[in-house]
């Protein structure tokens, strides 16, 4: 079993993924941030790759990507940073980013060096399932890295049990069609939800965008495995003049 399996077979409920952008607050806060989450009780943490049009973020994870560019963040310097982060940090990593950049970089490269340095799974949100398909997902493959599809409320049921199928690790459930960080109303997700747990999907589902606090992780993982909290600790950490201290408060008022 990979580390992402491991961890669905050892917790069923209550799954926490921590979202945070890689280069922030600072340039070398990265694994400053990810030892904090580790250490406070995540599950699993999914790094943010900054880049300078994130679709599907918010302003505030917008805002987190735009200070770490300017803070000198690359691909290539989030792995130098990475390097050797698998020595303290044994929970799952999840690379999230766009296309772009990583073409850029080079797709095969990008999986190759994301696997040598201990990444495992990716989230890219504008890789298209027909792509996926017919050319990048056997590279994914190759690499042994998961890669987890998003599907949302307006996703046909046909559509999620395709998504369900090419996905390995979880499937994120975005709660509403909108950006991160915008409040939801958690009635209507619940019913989401039911659904998605009454298809008896072949993923864990993890539930993202809005989740923000106790309550609304509480609520979410009713009806799923989990849940994904990025702009609220975005929000913790981006003025924090100690990150780890701010990490550990922001975990406590969710976990306590």
């Amino acid at each position: 079993m990979n580390r992402i399996e491991e961890l669905f077979f050892r917790k069923k409920k209550n799954v926490l993924n921590i979202y945070c952008t890689a280069g922030f607050p600072q340039s070398d806060s990265t694994i400053k941030v990810m030892s904090a989450l580790q250490q406070n009780g995540a599950d699993i943490i999914e790094l943010g790759m900054p880049y300078s049009d994130p679709l599907a973020d918010g302003e505030v994870i917008q805002a987190s990507s735009s200070r770490a560019l300017s803070n000198g963040m690359t691909i290539s310097k989030l792995f130098e940073q990475l390097k050797n982060f698998r020595k303290e940090i044994s929970i799952p990593l999840i690379l999230m980013g766009y296309m772009n950049p990583i073409l850029q970089y080079g797709f095969e490269k990008f999986c190759k060096d994301a696997a040598d340095v201990g990444v495992d799974g990716l989230i890219l949100p504008d890789l298209p399932e027909h792509e996926f398909e017919n050319e990048y997902g056997a590279i994914i493959k190759k690499y042994g890295l998961d890669f987890i599809f998003l599907v949302t409320p307006e996703t046909s049921t046909e559509r999620i049990e395709k998504l369900d199928e090419l996905s390995t690790g979880f499937l994120y459930a975005v709660s509403s069609s909108s950006t991160t960080g915008k409040d939801k109303d958690f009635d209507m997700v619940e019913k989401y939800l039911q659904r998605l747990q009454n298809m008896k999907l072949k993923n864990p589902v993890l539930v993202g965008f809005g989740i923000k606090d106790k309550q609304s992780f509480n609520a979410a993982c009713k009806y799923a495995n989990g849940a994904i909290i990025g702009t609220a600790f975005i929000k913790a950490i981006e003025n924090a003049n100690d990150v780890e201290e701010a990490t550990k408060k922001f975990l406590e008022s969710i976990l306590k």
